[in-house]
């Protein structure tokens, strides 16, 4: 474990030299030498999934256990969504909750408390785990869950890796009819008009998301494209297999791109012909899973049109009071410095879970990919949080690089007692990563 390599998060910023051991058996956990990071297959975007020295889970991706009558699935944590679902789909499951992309491992998921397009629905991933099993600092076996060990149920789920190694986790599925998802898109022409449909329409659909044009300034500000959805039964597929799975990526970026290649101008022509290839205002299609939850996984290696600079994954969350016009002036302020958002998602949370660190607060959610071309994107980014905390809102630590001390724990009430609970059950700090020593995690 002493040669170090690089690693990086999705973002592809900061880029950390690292020693990577790979844990093959329960027992590879315990032996770990501290000061360590449990690590999943780095889908996080910013430094939650970098340190020094870390443990790879990636070889503990084996299925231990299903029930299909309940659809309670039980695995190692570093399986990953997209063997989830290649087991499960055929067999009438989905994940409850997935992020946009299938690669992180399930371990990552649950240190995330990830959410997805159904969280005004169905809330996080920690409302379908019904189970952990972990390894202490100490190097001691524990299973945590809402009765036994919940202190540290909670703080593992959201706890970004910091409070033990999760060695397997049980799952409760989706019981899906077919692997397609019958799709209705609205196109809106203003950041009101998108706020509306997407609150309006909220209780009626398990799925919803938005696509923002986040280059527009004045009226056309926040215009888009609300995509909603319901997993299709059996009777509306016409003919088609019910559960087909595609692969892992049709296309592939073999190389970085030149930094100036994704532009204002680039990007701006772009965003116009994306939002007006839809003529009517509201469309209706039968889409397969994939496209919808998951578009961008049909690009291998996308994160490099970034270039080798990479980018940051900028995602807040601002409760639904004033939250649409602190999102509008966010949006207005990104514009107008001319930050090159190839990518602007909204969507809506329900009641946050009761996951110590957890993200999501009942509101709306935005989140932006920002190239990192030049470093003055830092501090203006710095500045955006000032305003987020001033909403009561927070940064999402999972796609966070550049988060200061004082604005974290302004944003996180609980942060506190999730110290308390590190401190009880890892009291000689063991498990740290780049984000906690940044951020004060201790």
């Amino acid at each position: 474990m002493d040669k170090k390599i690089a690693t990086a998060g999705w973002g592809l910023y900061p880029l950390v030299a690292a020693s990577v051991q790979r844990a093959r058996y329960l027992s590879d956990l315990g032996s770990a030498a501290p000061p360590i990071l449990p690590q999943g297959n780095c889908r996080s975007y910013g430094d939650a999934c970098l340190y020094e020295r870390v443990v790879s889970t990636l070889p503990l991706k084996h299925l231990l256990d299903f029930d299909g009558q309940r659809g309670l699935l039980r695995a190692q944590a570093g399986i990953t969504l997209a063997e989830i679902i290649r087991f499960a789909l055929p067999r009438g499951f989905f994940p409850p909750v997935t992020p946009g992309t299938k690669f992180p491992t399930l371990g990552g998921c649950i240190a995330a408390d990830v959410h997805g397009k159904n969280h005004h629905a169905a809330g996080s991933i920690a409302a379908f785990v019904e189970s952990l099993d972990m390894v202490l600092a100490d190097g001691s076996p524990v299973r945590c869950s809402r009765s036994q060990c919940a202190d540290l149920f909670w703080a593992t789920l959201g706890g970004m890796g910091l409070t033990g190694f999760i060695y397997a986790a049980t799952l409760r599925l989706k019981k899906v009819s077919s692997a397609y998802v019958r799709q209705r898109t609205i196109k809106t022409a203003s950041w009101a008009e998108t706020c509306r449909v997407c609150t309006e329409t909220q209780h009626q659909y398990t799925y919803s998301v938005a696509w923002i044009d986040g280059l527009q300034t004045g009226r056309h500000l926040g215009r888009g494209h609300v995509l909603l959805g319901e997993h299709a039964s059996a009777r509306e597929l016409e003919g088609k297999p019910p559960f087909p799975i595609h692969g892992d990526g049709r296309w592939a970026v073999p190389f970085f791109l030149p930094g100036g290649v994704l532009n204002s101008k680039s990007l701006k022509a772009f965003n116009a012909l994306y939002y007006h290839r839809q003529v009517r205002r509201s469309t209706e299609a039968l889409v397969h899973y994939d496209p919808y939850f998951y578009p961008l996984d049909s690009v291998r290696g996308w994160n490099r049109l970034y270039g080798r600079r990479g980018f940051l994954q900028y995602q807040v969350a601002v409760p639904y009071t004033d939250g649409a016009e602190v999102v509008a002036d966010l949006l207005g302020r990104i514009a107008r410095r001319g930050v090159a958002s190839p990518l602007a998602v909204l969507k809506t949370f329900g009641p946050p879970s009761e996951g110590l660190l957890s993200f999501p607060i009942a509101g709306y959610t935005l989140a932006l990919d920002i190239p990192l071309r030049d470093f003055g994107t830092i501090p203006f980014l710095r500045a955006l949080n000032k305003t987020v905390v001033e909403a009561k809102g927070r940064v999402y630590l999972a796609k966070d690089a550049i988060l200061e001390r004082e604005d974290f724990a302004a944003m996180y009430p609980q942060l506190e007692k999730f110290k308390a609970v590190k401190r009880k059950y890892d009291p000689e700090r063991r498990f740290r990563s780049c984000l906690s020593d940044r951020l004060g995690i201790t």
